[in-house]
């Protein structure tokens, strides 16, 4: 018996992911909530302590977020230790936040194999560092124009969130929880995530390939206001797309020019960016309605559900029957764990300790088996 404690211990131990999440100045409290809360909830309905977090600052600072709210960090960067991940945690003026201590400490974790993150205008500092260099990266949509131009190595998306590699970066609001929701499905399974979600009332679980809702503004500056008008016909005639010709001549450039227009700012064919216009708006319908897969091909502008089905695969890489029935929606059955593994996890003054334990009388503590 005494044996099998010992190897209780040890799995726990192993299984814990040590985070640290760093704070900026000015800091969004919503973005960092929504990394940190779905690593509480994974320990409540494990029973385990899967992740041990700490908040860290330049030199231990109080730092206020951009609500006002201020936070005392648990200590100074400098004094974290044995980090297996690093959360860069961004808001308002974020090139004004960023010290050179924050860039060399940052490098100097990444030298260590650490998994470097990043949420809301975060990825602004890992890329400061170098450390995006030649991976994909997700940012808060008004600021990726700013960095498309800044960073030209990093290979700049629209999508919610992103992993590439060791690095994780998301768009801000409640986005880092859909990216924190795909690491724990990775780390320890479909079931705990979807357990998650319903804890917090959330509908829809987002995956990668969801993107932001980017102003066009945004991506081109105020340049290029022809392209813009096209773009904006596109948006309001997805049920019967607009030909080619006809959006040349509505905004007096040759179809020549359109497609070039297109190439140099949107890296696509008019066509296939008007197809992926439909195709976001089929897959938003998909999820957020009851609407047969019949209707959503006609209202998104495709002559027949089997050419809907053939482009929605193409492009998002899974029918649209599944990708409805794919959805987070199923409900996972209370599988009560022992809690005695709680009680093998050392005493460490963290929050993560003092939440799993003042979560051990809920109900759906330890519901979910690993």
């Amino acid at each position: 018996m005494r044996e099998s404690n010992k190897e209780s211990t040890a799995h726990v131990k192993k299984q814990i992911k040590r985070i640290g999440i760093l704070l900026l100045d000015d800091f969004t409290l919503i973005s960092m909530a929504s990394a940190i809360e779905p690593l509480r909830m994974a320990n409540q309905l494990s029973g385990n302590e899967l992740y041990n977090w700490s908040t860290l600052s330049y030199q231990g600072a109080p730092v206020s977020a951009s609500d006002g709210v201020r936070v005392t960090p648990d200590s100074a960067m400098e004094q974290a230790v044995d980090l297996d991940m690093v959360i860069v945690c961004g808001g308002v003026d974020i090139r004004a936040r960023v010290e050179p201590e924050h860039i060399s400490w940052l490098q100097s974790q990444a030298r260590k194999g650490c998994i470097m993150a990043a949420v809301c205008t975060g990825s602004w500092v890992l890329a400061s560092a170098g450390l995006l260099d030649n991976h994909e990266c997700s940012v808060h949509w008004e600021f990726l124009a700013s960095m498309q131009e800044a960073f030209p190595r990093v290979a700049m998306t629209t999508r919610l969130f992103s992993y590439d590699d060791n690095r994780w970066t998301s768009s801000g609001g409640t986005a880092p929880m859909d990216m924190m929701l795909k690491m724990i499905q990775q780390h320890h399974g479909n079931a705990l995530a979807v357990a998650i979600s319903d804890m917090f009332i959330c509908d829809r679980v987002r995956s990668e390939q969801d993107h932001q809702r980017v102003p066009l503004k945004h991506m081109l500056g105020t340049q290029q206001p022809k392209l813009q008008e096209i773009v904006a016909l596109m948006e309001a005639n997805l049920e019967e797309p607009i030909e080619l010709n006809d959006l040349a001549g509505y905004v007096n450039v040759s179809r020549r020019q359109l497609e070039r227009l297109f190439q140099k700012y949107l890296q696509c064919s008019p066509s296939r960016y008007y197809l992926k216009l439909r195709l976001i708006r089929s897959r938003q319908l998909l999820k957020q309605t009851s609407m047969s897969i019949i209707e959503i091909a006609a209202v998104c502008g495709f002559v027949s559900t089997p050419h809907f089905s053939k482009c929605f695969r193409e492009y998002f890489g899974i029918p649209p029957r599944d990708e409805r029935a794919g959805s987070f929606s199923a409900r996972v059955l209370n599988m009560p764990l022992s809690v005695e593994t709680v009680e093998t996890v050392p005493s460490l003054p963290s929050e993560a300790t003092r939440a799993l334990l003042r979560a051990r009388n809920e109900s759906t503590f330890a519901s979910v088996s690993l």
